[in-house]
Formats: C-alpha cells, structure tokens, sequence
C-alpha cells in the first residue's frame, strides 16, 4: 500500500469482480440515504422517547444533514488519499457505530451528537459510488450506472418514512438505528475484501490545506443552520441568525479562495469549467429541492392535516418508491437512445404536473387521492435523475470525476436543505395569510354565515346546559376547521411553486451539450 505501488485500473478488473464491487457500494449509498428520512415518520416519538422539545428536535435531522453536506466534497480528496478501499470500509464502519450510539441515545443532545457522526461517517458512500461506478464501466454498461445510483439516491430517502413507520409502530423508535447494525457490518467486511479499485497516496494527507477544510465546514454548516432555523426565528430580524449567515458568506469567499489559490486544496472547483457540468448541477439543485421538499411535505400533511399515525403514513408514501422503481429500466433505456436533454426535459415535465395535481388537495384527501400525483412523481424524478448524472460525469477522468461525483451530488443535497427550509417558511406564512382570510370571508358572510354558526351552537347546546362551556367548545372546534383548511391551502400554495419551478428549470435544457450514447465507444479510458 505504498505511493509507489503499482496503479490500479478499475476498467481492467473482471466484469463479476465489478458487479460485486458495485453492489457492495450501492448499498453502503443506500444506508447512507435512507437514514435522512427514516425518521421523518417518527419524529413524535423520538421527541416523546427523549423528552425533547419541538425546536430541539428537528435537528435530529439537521445535525445529519449539516454532517453529511461537509464530507460529501471532502470524500473525492480522502478517496485519493486512503483509497476507495479504505474510505468506503471506514465510513461504512462507522457509520455502524453511529447508529449503534443513536439507537442508545439517552437524551436530545446526545442523539444530535451522534446523529451529526452519523452524517459525517456516511456522507463518505455517497459520492464515492457514482466516481468509482463511472470509472469501472463503460459502454452499454455505463448507461446503467447513472439510472441505478438515481434509482438508490431517490429511493432511500422516499422508503425512509415507510421503513421508520413501520419498525417505529412494530419494534420501537430505537429500531430505525440498530438496523443498520448488521448490513453496516457486512459492508464494511465486504469494502475491506473486495474493493480494490486504486491505490492510496498517503503524502496527501500532509498536505491538507486546514484553513480550506475549516471554511468548508463552517460555510456548509452554517448555511444548513441559517435555513433550518430561520423560518423559526424570523430570519434576519434574530442577531444570531444574521451573525451565522455572515460568518457562513464569509467562510464562503475563503473557501473559494483556498479552492483556487492552495497547493492542497480540499475541493476542487475545476469541474465548473465544463458549462454542461455547471447545468447539471444546476439541474440536480433544483431535482434536490423538489424530492427532499415533496418527500417532507407529504408526510407533515398526513401527519398534521388528517392525522396519521407512522404506520399510515408510511403505507401512503410508498407509492412513490414503487413508481421509480418501474421507471428505472426505463430511463436506463432511454439515456442510450435518447437525447439527454429531451428525457430530462420531459422528467421536469412530468414533475411539475405530479406537484400541480398535488396542488389541489383538500382536507379530505387519503391514500386513493395522492395515488396518481404520487406515481407520477416516482416516475418522472427517474427521468431527471438519470440523464443529469449522465450530462454531470461523463467525460471526466480519474481524480477530476471523484471531484466532479462530490460537487455534484453536493448540490442535491444542498438543494434539499434549501428546499426544506424555504417550504417550511412558505408554509407557516401562506397559512397565517389564510387564517385572515378565512376570518375576513366570515365576517363577509352575511346571513349564510351567522345560520351555520347559529346551528352549530345549537348542536352543541343540546349536550351541554352550561352557555359558556358550549361557546368554548364552538370557538375550539371552529379553530380546528378554520386551522385545517387553511393549512390545506397552504400546502397547495407550497405545491404550486413548486411545480413552477420545475417549469423555470426547463430553460436550462437546451444550453447543456450532451455526451456521446452510451453505445458510442467512450472518449475517456480507464
């Protein structure tokens, strides 16, 4: 394992000895993806478990999502300096202790802390996958990687609430962690025998640029902690708000620099020059925004609006899984027949109309109801992911690709913190809007009104004698309708934006010049 060691060529290797090598990674991305959203289901019981607070306990989430935004771009250097090898079986086997420690968490602050080394350890396998699959592969073969890794990156997050609900309801919240014990571990055995793609150069380990890796650090983090928390503190109007997210821009311009100007940089930024890279990410930062926001918001409207339980909304969610996985094999077809810049036009499409159907629910809307938006949102995200991966890496060589994988899939999941944080705030502003409006409209009524309350009153007098008793229970349940159907519109508010920004995306398309068919023979070696 010496820098001088012979180079390895992951093209070379036999193709069964790929396949498994592949696999092997796939899944460690799989553990890794689903755990952002496996307790989005559970966040009620994780909070009642550990006796946390309604503000505390969000960053159960964000301390994974902050963690894992850091070491995505700061995967493609340790790849180089470790090896693929031994990154991929260190992240897988700590990521395995983290969810060990998670699942002993004994109170709110050390289930954060341990949910933060959770998202530090397996943000690792996420990029790391997609650099060594384009690497190994080529051809026919290459096509598939882009449509299986989107299938795995969509998949995880969107069965996370599913897979949560259900151990939640069966086992237990501690469950959604100590699962990932025993695949964790066979990971990290199979990484350590098998994944033997290049070879580590240890001097680079010498050369870290500190300063680069710290303003990374404190940019992503501060960034994910200004969108998380800002919709609950009133933006910039919160000192500490405005204090993180000048400390975040300043972070943002040295981290630029030391990209730039270092010796050793952490990230490199090279890949920006390639315009159709620049798009592709553009694209992945608005698919990011639009899977992680959908993913979040169905849940919350089930949870808040009709009142599921765990269980319920994970059986209504996982609709959405089984439509990308039919879509899979045929997005797969279409990026070795088709333009990639039609297919991804056509999956932006396809989303926008599944987010403008979602738009029209009302308070009653179930199971049968999300059906068809959910199924086609399953299946058009496919027609997004696989061709914008295929526009991102192809061309790129050797160490620019792992830089070029980390950037990448950096920008989904930063389109997903954003996407998160900016609906929240939609949603909590269009509610307080409709709330007024609805108060207005009552007042407007006119007699129409003043009747429908007069019979409700009745009703409720003939259970109770006592007058004011009956007009609390009157006030108390006319909040309740007024408060539901004013979050029901608000949710379709959020859901039309939404579906307007997929439209916008749209004229990004024709700028991105796509790569060769994946028949064509390739124009790099590996």
């Amino acid at each position: 394992m010496s820098d001088a060691a012979k180079p390895i060529d992951p093209g070379a290797l036999p193709t069964p000895t790929k396949f498994l090598i592949f696999a092997v990674m796939a899944f460690g991305q799989f553990m890794a993806l689903i755990d952002i959203q496996i307790v989005a289901a559970s966040l009620n019981n994780v909070q009642a478990g550990l006796s946390a607070g309604p503000d505390e306990i969000s960053w159960v989430q964000t301390g994974y999502l902050m963690a894992e935004l850091v070491m995505i771009p700061f995967a493609a250097f340790l790849a180089q300096a470790l090896s693929t090898r031994w990154l991929f079986a260190l992240s897988a086997g700590l990521f395995t202790l983290s969810s060990a420690l998670c699942g002993m968490a004994w109170d709110i602050d050390s289930m954060i802390l341990f949910r933060i080394l959770q998202g530090f350890t397996g943000g690792a396998m996420v990029p790391t996958v997609f650099a060594t699959g384009f690497a190994m592969f080529s051809g026919p073969q290459r096509a598939m990687i882009p449509a299986i890794l989107g299938m795995v990156s969509v998949l995880a997050p969107t069965l996370g609430p599913t897979v949560g609900g259900w151990l939640t309801e069966a086992v237990g919240w501690r469950s959604i962690f100590y699962v990932n014990i025993v695949p964790g571990a066979l990971v990290t055995l199979l990484a350590i025998n098998v994944i033997k793609v290049d070879r580590p150069k240890l001097s680079m380990l010498k050369t870290i640029d500190y300063s680069h890796l710290a303003a990374m650090a404190v940019f992503l983090g501060g960034l994910e902690y200004v969108l998380e928390e800002g919709p609950r503190r009133q933006w910039f109007e919160d000192a500490g708000i405005a204090i993180a997210a000048w400390v975040a821009v300043v972070a943002f311009a040295l981290f630029v620099e030391r990209s730039l100007r270092s010796g050793g940089p952490i990230v490199k930024l090279s890949p920006f020059r390639k315009p159709t890279f620049a798009f592709a990410c553009l694209f992945n930062l608005v698919i990011g925004f639009g899977l992680y926001s959908s993913t979040y918001l169905i849940p919350v409207f089930l949870g808040r609006v009709r009142g599921y339980d765990s269980l319920e909304i994970g059986a209504t969610v996982v609709v959405t899984g089984v439509a990308q996985i039919l879509s899979t094999v045929i997005a797969a077809r279409l990026s070795t027949r088709v333009d990639a810049r039609i297919t991804v036009s056509v999956g932006l499409t396809l989303f926008a109309t599944a987010l403008w159907l979602t738009s029209h629910m009302t308070s009653q809307w179930g199971f049968m109801a999300l059906l068809v938006p959910q199924a086609l949102r399953g299946f058009a995200i496919m027609l997004c992911i696989v061709p914008s991966v295929t526009l991102a890496l192809s061309g790129f060589e050797a160490a620019e690709l792992r830089y070029a994988s980390g950037l990448f899939n950096l920008m989904r999941n930063l389109g997903g913190a954003i996407g998160i944080a900016v609906v929240n705030t939609w949603l909590g502003d269009n509610a307080r809007i409709h709330v007024a409006r609805f108060g207005e409209a009552l007042g407007q009524a006119g007699r129409s009104g003043t009747d429908a309350l007069g019979t409700l009153a009745a009703r409720i007098a003939e259970r109770t004698p006592d007058t004011a008793q009956a007009a609390l229970i009157l006030q108390g349940e006319l909040a309740k309708v007024v408060g539901r159907e004013a979050l029901t519109l608000a949710f379709n508010d959020v859901f039309r934006v939404m579906a307007m920004l997929f439209l916008a995306a749209l004229v990004m398309a024709p700028f991105c010049k796509p790569p060769p068919m994946a028949g064509a023979p390739p124009r790099d070696a590996h």
